[in-house]
């Protein structure tokens, strides 16, 4: 039997019952890194197993349903799809069904902040920032606070009049937080082979604000809205296959340290593994989903039912304004619309890689793994299996991430702790449809801030447990890095 026939054998086991195969030799062999680079690997072209996406490279690409998803199910997907692109307003409305935006808001929709299901963007100069925004949050001050930091009930403490974070905008009748204001310095950094490369370094700050000073101890963290395709197939990677790449006192002494960060499930009423989110905050798509209802939109739903979303006790009169939650213990996204939204979200599918058997992309493929990115970046993970959404389960999936958290250095550090994650430390970001960025959202604004205008300055951003691959990098031949950025944009 040869080898893409039995990883096929053992895919279609996996998807056929759960547990089946799941300790064999021939899936050991699946997920171990490749040794030859001279042809593709099996499968390879297929991101997101069965659930890739095989349509035409355009705006949409990032848009489709999972590959494999029924004539039935698509109904869902595309209903879904309407309330994400939703553009909801201020109640009282005689369009109840929409009504209950805010008061305080960054965005009118889903669709504003994920462009067409993409990343967002950073705002032009004098441009009011809509998929970019800021977290808050301060150090604990009371025992209470201590408490619930450590029982992982809450990730962190908001600041006491502006939340959890700032909003820019705000109903009629209303004032807006303030406003998030960027500034930036460039940074030459020189490579092996004469190459001139600028950074930026950003400087945070917020003016404008409406309802008194921060706290003097506010800790900032610029957000930049990610891409939302295959969220459904890393839900579905099994935890103890997470769990098994974590390393947090770097015991095997190559440099890099990953941790599993664990948060609470409003969903499940227990901690979890962190998934989601710049550095793994969301436990579940459902909680994610959640949270950027309220916090964004100021919207309640069944895991967040405050009509008046991120509003403080200190915004008085933000609490008591008129909502679109109708009718007692009810909430402005209903179940339904809620549930729609996260099956919508969890069925986006990745797309078909391209240039697989490119010989420049192999020869990429091979730099990306002698350089280490591999450490952090893990290629591939076969998903369990749950019989509510047989899509994506038993799938042989590239996400090029370990969803464990990791030093960055003080580059990119912001100073914020988000339940165990420290200030230096960031979750692996996904790397499947990075190089689709351009095509589906017109721009290149990479990193969680959107600091990087290519994946080579996101590179060079890289330090702490990614401090050696980046020297490696910065070593190669004009070459092997052309070959590099190919891969990367093949994904």
């Amino acid at each position: 039997m040869g080898r893409r026939t039995a990883i096929a054998a053992t895919m279609l086991a996996l998807a056929a019952a759960p547990g089946a195969a799941a300790d064999s030799a021939t899936l050991r062999d699946i997920v171990r890194p490749p040794t030859d680079f001279s042809r593709p690997e099996p499968y390879e072209e297929n991101p997101g197993g069965a659930a890739t996406g095989r349509h035409p490279i355009n705006t949409s690409v990032f848009s489709h349903p999972s590959g494999n998803l029924s004539f039935e199910r698509q109904l869902d997907f595309k209903v879904g799809d309407g309330i994400f692109r939703k553009l909801w307003v201020s109640a009282p409305s005689s369009t109840r069904s929409s009504d209950g935006l805010g008061p305080l808001w960054n965005a009118r929709s889903c669709q504003s902040c994920h462009l067409k299901d993409g990343r967002g963007r950073v705002p032009a100069p004098g441009e009011a920032a809509v998929s970019l925004f800021l977290r808050l949050s301060i150090p604990p001050e009371t025992a209470e606070q201590q408490d619930r930091l450590a029982k992982l009930l809450a990730s962190a403490v908001p600041e006491p009049t502006y939340g959890g974070q700032l909003q820019n905008f705000s109903v009629q009748g209303h004032l807006a937080e303030g406003t998030m204001d960027v500034a930036y310095a460039e940074e030459p950094v020189r490579l092996a082979d004469g190459t001139i490369v600028h950074l930026r370094r950003p400087t945070y700050s917020i003016s404008g604000l409406n309802y008194g000073p921060l706290h003097p101890k506010t800790m900032m963290s610029p957000r930049l809205a990610p891409p939302m395709i295959g969220m459904g197939l890393l839900e579905l990677v099994d935890e103890a296959d997470i769990l098994a790449l974590a390393d947090p006192d770097d015991g095997d002494g190559d440099g890099i340290a990953g941790k599993a960060n664990r948060v609470w499930s409003r969903e499940f009423d227990r901690a979890m593994l962190g998934r989601f989110g710049w550095k793994a905050g969301q436990p579940t798509i459902a909680q994610q989903v959640a949270d950027a209802f309220s916090g964004d939109m100021g919207l309640s739903t069944p895991l967040s039912r405050d009509p008046w979303g991120d509003c403080t006790p200190a915004q008085d009169a933000c609490r008591k304004a008129p909502h679109g939650a109708h009718g007692e213990g009810a909430v402005e996204v209903v179940p339904k619309m809620f549930d729609l939204v996260a099956f919508y979200s969890r069925h986006l599918a990745v797309p078909a890689r391209r240039d697989v058997d490119s010989p420049q992309v192999l020869e990429g493929k091979r730099q990306f793994h002698a350089s280490g990115c591999a450490g952090c970046h893990r290629p591939k993970f076969v998903t369990g299996n749950d019989p509510d959404r047989p899509e994506l389960s038993g799938q042989l999936i590239w996400p090029y991430t370990d969803l464990l958290l990791h030093d960055m250095g003080e580059g990119l550090a912001d100073d914020r702790p988000e339940g165990l994650a420290n200030g230096r430390q960031w979750r692996t970001t996904p790397l499947w449809g990075l190089g689709l960025t351009e095509v589906v959202n017109g721009n290149t604004f990479y990193l969680h801030d959107g600091r990087a205008r290519s994946p080579l300055e996101a590179i060079l951003w890289h330090g702490g447990e990614a401090e050696a691959a980046r020297r490696k990098v910065v070593a190669m031949s004009r070459h092997e890095r052309e070959a590099l950025l190919a891969f990367l944009r093949s994904l």
